[in-house]
């Protein structure tokens, strides 16, 4: 099965998937950007679940450029894939970090059997990555990512120049 890659410009706490991906920090506690939205929008139940998580399989956090889910709270979506990006670096190529993140978040939404997943452009806000780069490295590695139930990944932006950084990669 072939997915089908989108693009929308607005607010990922919005949409109508069965996934979204929350961009979090290794705590799973909620944080700022993506992750407060997801947290704030979503309530109590969302935080409650990463509690859980931390208080069983993660007690460390979540390791860098892995995934896990959890209920979506009063989200749209059914389920929040939360996965942790890297910092960009000047001097290291953590690159395949970040395509992991992309990776790993899709096998989970597999596990969920979900059809359609939304994600932001991880990593490329207060964890520092170039945003074209960071573009670039998201469609490239969910084109090459194969899933048995993900009919269409939505790219969700929240500015202009994070909207045409994505189409550049998506044409």
């Amino acid at each position: 099965m072939s997915t089908r890659l989108t693009l929308v410009l607005g607010d990922i706490t919005r949409q109508d998937v069965d996934a979204v991906v929350n961009a979090a920090n290794s705590s799973l506690l909620g944080g700022g950007g993506v992750d407060g939205a997801i947290h704030r929008r979503g309530g109590p139940d969302i935080l409650a679940a990463c509690r859980a998580l931390r208080a069983s399989h993660h007690g460390k956090g979540l390791p860098t450029g892995q995934a896990v889910a959890t209920t979506a709270g009063l989200l749209p979506a059914r389920h929040v894939i939360h996965t942790v990006g890297p910092r960009w670096s000047a001097t290291e190529d953590r690159s395949e970090l970040l395509a992991s993140c992309y990776r790993e978040s899709l096998k989970v939404a597999a596990g969920l059997d979900a059809r359609t997943v939304a994600f932001p452009a991880i990593s490329t806000g207060i964890y520092g990555w170039p945003l074209d780069d960071g573009a670039r490295i998201a469609v490239e590695t969910v084109r090459e990512t194969a899933s048995p139930t993900v009919e269409e990944v939505r790219f969700v932006v929240f500015d202009d120049r994070a909207h045409e950084a994505f189409a550049r990669h998506l044409t």
